[in-house]
């Protein structure tokens, strides 16, 4: 089959992307809503993405070979079936029949070559899984539909990893570029097989995406929701403003509290709230004095509130160590709780190498995001009562990842939410704690210790589950020992929606949760 590229051209941005505000809707068959992100979409390019917003782009736009159901378990997408070879090193996927790019061409065992292969090339983004376990000599296009991939070590979460190869169109991505990856195109177009397609995008204000009629997957649950139009804003008064107008469709979730109570008693808005695999940490840079001192950065932790961060700041559950209970099998039950205590702070402070000393720690978090600034002031005015002084610096999530590169940029302190990036504890570990991760806004704490990489390393390579379950559990304890970070709370999500919304489940991956062709539109909005 020739692959058609007349549909490319209507993929391209347009030159201004500004796109006037519209109520979510129902009118003429076709569903609108209006959702805020509170980031940037810094690129939707699947081979660079990083964050929880470029996840919320990609997932839209792209397929993987693999997807997540709501419980954690790996489902097929593009691929239809697979298996693993004998001694675990080689997985073959067969791939779906009529799957389509949204040009129409259809999607074949060497774009997954090629998605691999510049995934590996670029080296950024969900890279850092597959630069040492993935060889491109051991990529192979069995036939049209049948790939194989073969990996350089045993990798036991290998398949959990799979929906992060969204694949992209080979045929589109050379058409439109002198450059082999083609990044400057794919930076600004998508040509993926997802639900959705990229209709306009103006960097720092919005994105909108169509619904892409011929998606392989069908339409057929339900009345679906064609377009949805992304509003880049954190600001809490935008957020209400656009509920009050009715053109709120879902929020961000992330908004403050009282945002979230002001909207739910709006007419037509429900709150929708479920707990979460996401967790928010203080990470402590333990490369940069003084939190380069576990009793300073015991001390930390024991002088934060977290009764009072939990219930009067930002809802959650208990967070006794780096992983959420939510991975039950691979979680220990002898963690103990984190304890609020400026006494046994104080104690800790004096044991610490600069005890007697004028002690300051540069503190950032998300700037215009309230909760993080109250988080923020209170972790400022516990710390003041035990002698640390607190340089409270928000700053623009784009700046945070910046400062993240180099130990000696890092901030002693930071406010992360960090949740499992693939549905596997592997998530949790590597990318936070493992030294290969250094460098990114996920592992902050540079913690860089080989005793952590060797256990992070067994329990990647034995296919046995209840010895890797035992390794995640002597992982955990060896981690809260350390101190890296404080453990401040389990994430319960909330959304603002429309009562008109329907669909939502949770899914223990990295924005996964909001694909918006599992929602639904039940009703008529005003």
């Amino acid at each position: 089959m020739t692959r058609k590229m007349l549909a490319i051209a209507g993929l391209a941005l347009a030159a201004s992307a500004t796109t006037a505000l519209t109520p979510a809707r129902a009118q003429d068959d076709k569903v609108s809503i209006v959702v805020n992100a509170t980031q940037v979409f810094g690129t939707i390019d699947p081979a660079r993405i990083n964050d929880y917003t470029e996840y919320m782009a990609a997932v839209n736009l792209y397929d993987g070979l693999t997807t997540v159901a709501g419980d954690g378990s790996i489902i097929p997408q593009l691929a239809e079936s697979w298996t693993v070879s004998d001694d675990n090193l080689t997985y073959t996927f067969k791939l779906k029949d009529g799957a389509t790019f949204q040009d129409g061409s259809p999607v074949e065992a060497s774009d997954v070559v090629y998605t691999l292969k510049r995934l590996l090339a670029i080296n950024e983004g969900p890279s850092y899984l597959f630069s040492k376990l993935i060889d491109p000599e051991k990529l192979k296009v069995i036939d049209s539909h049948t790939v194989e991939i073969g990996l350089t070590k045993i990798y036991a979460p290998f398949l959990t990893t799979t929906p992060l190869i969204l694949v992209v169109n080979e045929e589109a991505a050379k058409a439109n570029s002198d450059d082999e990856w083609a990044s400057d195109y794919i930076a600004n177009h998508s040509i993926g097989a997802g639900p959705y397609m990229l209709a306009s995008w103006n960097r720092g204000s919005q994105m909108v995406i169509d619904r892409y009629d011929d998606y392989h997957a069908g339409w057929e649950r339900g009345r679906p929701i064609d377009e949805i139009r992304f509003v880049i804003t954190n600001d809490e008064a935008t957020v209400k403003a656009l509920a009050t107008k009715g053109e709120l469709g879902m929020s961000a979730d992330s908004q403050a509290t009282e945002t979230y109570e002001a909207i739910a008693a709006m007419d037509g808005y429900k709150i929708i709230e479920t707990p979460t695999a996401t967790a928010l940490y203080i990470k402590m840079n333990t490369k940069l004095p003084p939190t380069d001192d576990i009793h300073v950065r015991r001390a930390i932790a024991y002088a934060t509130d977290y009764d009072t961060i939990r219930e009067a700041i930002y809802p959650g559950s208990p967070l006794s160590g780096p992983m959420a209970p939510a991975f039950a099998d691979a979680y220990p039950d002898d963690l103990p709780a984190p304890e609020y205590n400026l006494e046994k702070a104080k104690e800790e402070l004096a044991k610490s190498k600069y005890a007697g000393q004028d002690i300051t720690l540069t503190h950032s978090y998300v700037a215009g995001l309230s909760f993080e600034e109250d988080i923020a002031l209170l972790m400022q005015a516990n710390l003041e009562q035990i002698g640390i002084t607190l340089d409270v610096r928000p700053e623009p999530w784009n700046r945070i990842t910046e400062l993240a590169s180099q130990p000696e940029t890092t901030p002693n302190t930071t406010q992360v939410f960090n949740g499992p990036s693939y549905p596997s504890p592997d998530s949790v570990f590597y990318v936070q704690y493992d030294s290969a991760a250094a460098g990114t806004w996920a592992s902050m704490e540079w913690l860089q210790n080989p005793e952590i990489d060797t256990l992070i390393d067994d329990a990647r390579t034995t296919t046995d589950v209840d010895k890797q379950n035992d390794i995640y559990k002597e992982l955990q304890r060896k981690i809260v020992d350390l101190q890296p970070d404080v453990f401040l709370l389990v994430e319960n999500r909330r959304y603002a929606a429309s009562d008109c919304l329907q669909g939502y489940e949770f899914v223990p991956m990295m924005s996964w949760d909001t694909d918006f062709s599992r929602f639904t539109w039940e009703c008529r909005a005003e």
